[in-house]
């Protein structure tokens, strides 16, 4: 992983000679242990707040070079706003506005745990040391020179200075696994299509076999045995062999039902003969982001030793338009055995999907599924890159994955689906075709799933505006986001793990 900043926790008598971070209020109040620390530096701090007008506002910054009175090289404030008005996630935020701020520096830094009343709980330092992690993250392995102010990625070791080290280690544990499995899916958007074909993919999901996940690979030969025709003719014109990828981890009881997540993996979407129009093509390689997300939701599930029994089922294809291709007006057979006219190409994903659910509705019988997909540009002139489009057969599901949405900023935006949206993907030819008219591209792309779930709890999650491309974030300024992980990580932490 590209990951090349260290965190970790030291009591407050650690005090760093490179670069110091402290927290404030609105008030320009800090803590006792904070205060100790400044020393004589707190009231240059104050002159230099007047002099930048700072105000202490939440993710405001405030960076002081070689402030007399401590020896640090920098001293970087960070303002939190009101105190009373301070959120779980925010903690995750102020990690990353600090990453941000460190500029790749290669010193040792220290940020200063705590609230201007004197506390900080281990829960929230171990998100200022998530939210380091998650910024500073960069995917720049393949530039072998750098432009004038490219500092590169963070390299520097972060020290939390906290009251309670052992407690804020204990906290910080399960959630950096986490910040591994969304650096893992982020790794794997933006690698280049060379790079990531079907293949190397699953042999990368393979690699969760280190943390104890149960791995088996469906080359086509087995897919073709399956009666996989809608995944295997999304595939067919490229010389890329599809794979699908079904992980598994068992940390719940034995015998219970699983829960499940299923990813859309085209790891390059030319459009097939329905062939996308050259402008942003190469953004295509990341039509991976469900299934990218998948793999780090399983990587971040087993490493933390999640007490559940979890799923994990990616389509890998890449959508070529070669002379083998598949061809508008094809009618291919889904596992299901229902009949699909092809009216679009690049109406793909829906295609990898429908065989994958299928299978996973069969075979593992799950609690619910969930599936992840770069589904359609519908959503975004819907949503915008804020939200992921939700559709749903279940309301329990939905306002958990609303709720946890909310919790970790990683928000979802319930769409209707219904009859009316449903016979519109009728065929004249087959059981149904794989796109719909112009309007509501997206509702009738999540109301074709829904014809492979049967009647297990289901949800779609169309994360073309947020997987890849989305706006910079205070914890993310990679193109790809990760988006997902901790989302659902979050979900199954809250809902369905055995409880102690």
């Amino acid at each position: 992983m590209s990951d090349a900043v260290k965190v970790g926790f030291v009591p407050f008598s650690a005090a760093s000679r490179g670069v110091l971070v402290v927290f404030c209020d609105d008030a320009l109040k800090f803590g006792a242990a904070t205060r100790k620390v400044l020393g004589s530096a707190a009231d240059t701090v104050k002159r230099a707040a007047v002099a930048n007008q700072f105000k202490g506002k939440s993710g405001a910054a405030l960076d002081i070079l070689a402030p007399e009175g401590i020896k640090a090289t920098r001293l970087i404030v960070i303002g939190l706003g009101k105190p009373s008005a301070l959120k779980e996630k925010d903690f995750l935020k102020f990690g990353g506005v600090t990453a941000g701020k460190l500029n790749g520096a290669s010193d040792a830094v220290t940020i200063v745990a705590e609230l201007p009343d004197g506390t900080m709980q281990p829960d929230q330092a171990a998100g200022i040391a998530s939210g380091v992690r998650l910024r500073a993250y960069k995917f720049d392995r393949y530039k072998t020179r750098k432009k004038d102010g490219d500092n590169g990625a963070l390299r520097a070791d972060v020290s939390v200075a906290v009251a309670d080290v052992a407690a804020a280690r204990k906290a910080f544990a399960p959630e950096s696994h986490v910040v591994d499995g969304v650096i893992i899916a982020r790794e794997l958007v933006n690698e280049p299509p060379n790079v990531l074909f079907p293949i190397e993919f699953a042999r990368r999901a393979g690699q969760l076999k280190k943390v104890g996940v149960n791995v088996e690979v469906l080359d086509v030969k087995a897919m073709t045995k399956l009666g996989m025709g809608a995944l295997l003719g999304v595939g067919q014109g490229s010389t890329q062999p599809c794979r699908t990828v079904i992980m598994r981890w068992n940390g719940g009881k034995k015998g219970e039902q699983p829960v499940a997540f299923i990813g859309k993996g085209v790891c390059f979407d030319t459009g097939g003969i329905s062939i996308k129009g050259a402008a942003s093509m190469e953004d295509m390689k990341g039509d991976m982001g469900g299934a990218a997300c998948v793999v780090g939701l399983m990587h971040a599930l087993a490493a933390r030793k999640a007490k559940v029994n979890v799923v994990g089922a990616i389509g890998l294809v890449e959508n070529m338009p070669d002379g083998n291709a598949q061809r508008p007006g094809d009618i291919v057979t889904s596992m299901s055995g229902q009949t699909i006219e092809i009216i679009n190409t690049d109406a793909e994903g829906r295609l990898v999907l429908a065989d994958v659910l299928w299978y996973v509705t069969k075979k593992f019988k799950p609690k619910f599924m969930v599936d992840l997909a770069t589904l359609t540009g519908a959503i975004m002139v819907a949503l915008g890159t804020e939200h992921a489009g939700l559709f749903s057969n279940n309301d329990e599901l939905s306002e958990r994955l609303s709720k946890v949405g909310l919790e970790t900023g990683e928000k979802v935006w319930r769409m209707p689906l219904g009859p009316e949206y449903d016979k519109l993907m009728d065929s004249q030819f087959a059981d149904m075709k794989n796109a719909g008219a112009r309007y509501g591209g997206s509702i009738t792309a999540a109301q074709f799933l829904q014809r492979f779930v049967d009647d297990t709890p289901w949800a779609h999650l169309d994360i073309a505006g947020t997987a890849m491309g989305a706006p910079k974030t205070d914890i993310n300024h990679s193109w790809g986001s990760g988006y997902g992980v901790r989302l659902l990580d979050r979900l199954v932490a809250e809902y369905y793990e055995t409880k102690k």
